[in-house]
């Protein structure tokens, strides 16, 4: 079946890809992007991205490695912090020195 028109890409040509990947590296980690460009090809205009991801998504191989999965637990407060200070105004400087 053909999953993307514009750039003539198969479900077989997505499972061969994948395939080729998990073999070639069984940690790499599977994304869209890597199965176009094992393919020599790049998305066009994105409409195929659902039918694409299920496609994908319905091939064994594409799970995360055990070994990577849950490497790093968040804490609430790593949720709640973003990284700035408290206020994103300036202090105002006086402008009697």
């Amino acid at each position: 079946m053909i999953i993307c028109h514009c750039t003539s890409i198969s479900d077989h040509d997505i499972h061969a890809a994948i395939d080729w990947m998990r073999s070639a590296d069984p940690e790499t980690i599977i994304t869209p992007g890597k199965i176009y460009h094992a393919l020599g090809k790049a998305a066009d205009c994105g409409g195929c991205m659902p039918l694409f991801l299920d496609t994908m998504r319905s091939n064994d191989k594409v799970n995360v490695p055990a070994q990577l999965q849950n490497l790093r637990r968040r804490t609430n407060q790593e949720i709640t912090y973003e990284g700035r200070p408290q206020s994103h105004r300036l202090p105002q400087q006086s402008a009697a020195t």
